[in-house]
């Protein structure tokens, strides 16, 4: 049996998870529009170390979201990660904010897109197979056209697209196997099971020397 402590500050949900193995057993996030991440992160973790009934001296490990995403976001949640991994001495796992965001969609079949914003027409993405989730193409920043995403959608399977960035896609793609889910953000209720996969197999990072997923350089303003 393992607690373990899931950390998602990518896009501006706040969001933190504790699960028992693979079982969620408690969830706090403020799904809004607005970053939260430094006012209410560690509010957040008290508040489900509190709802799970347990001392932080129990949890096994601290799960976060790698990236990419939003720079500041992803530096808070990997601080804090770092800070309770050295402190409790319990190991850090990193986990592709992509993937937990395409373990939103049941599709079952074709590709499942998961798309975040990245300021005008581009955006982060990264395409999974609808059947097994494994990444079929690789993450990527690129700026959307209507040719973007050609391949998967010639091959007529439905493809699901996810995320804040879909919005931009959808005004310019024609495609009738296209699926659009807008507005969703990545949660660390889809981290769960991909903690303890990740547990189960010691995948931990190396707190020391682990950096962030930024895919871009970072720029001000």
């Amino acid at each position: 049996m393992a607690y373990i402590l899931c950390i998602e500050t990518s896009t501006t949900n706040c969001s933190v998870a504790i699960a028992k193995d693979h079982q969620i057993v408690a969830v706090k996030e403020d799904y809004s529009n607005q970053y939260s991440h430094a006012e209410r992160l560690h509010l957040f973790i008290e508040d489900v170390i509190a709802t799970a009934s347990i001392s932080i001296n129990a949890l096994d490990a601290i799960a976060v979201s790698k990236g990419p995403g939003s720079y500041t976001g992803l530096r808070i949640g990997v601080s804090a990660a770092k800070g309770l991994a050295y402190a409790l001495n319990i190991p850090m796992i990193s986990i592709p904010t992509l993937t937990s965001l395409a373990k939103q969609v049941q599709a079952n079949e074709g590709y499942i897109v998961p798309m975040l914003d990245a300021r005008r027409m581009e955006v982060y993405s990264a395409v999974f197979s609808g059947v097994s989730y494994e990444e079929v193409r690789t993450t990527k920043a690129e700026i959307l056209t209507t040719d973007s995403f050609v391949s998967f959608l010639e091959e007529e399977n439905q493809v699901v697209f996810i995320g804040n960035g879909v919005a931009k896609f959808k005004d310019i793609c024609t495609a009738s196997n296209a699926t659009f889910i807008c507005d969703k953000l990545p949660s660390a209720r889809e981290m769960c099971q991909l903690a303890y996969d990740k547990y189960k197999a010691k995948d931990f990072e190396d707190i020391a020397y682990f950096e962030p997923y930024y895919l871009k350089d970072f720029v001000t303003g």
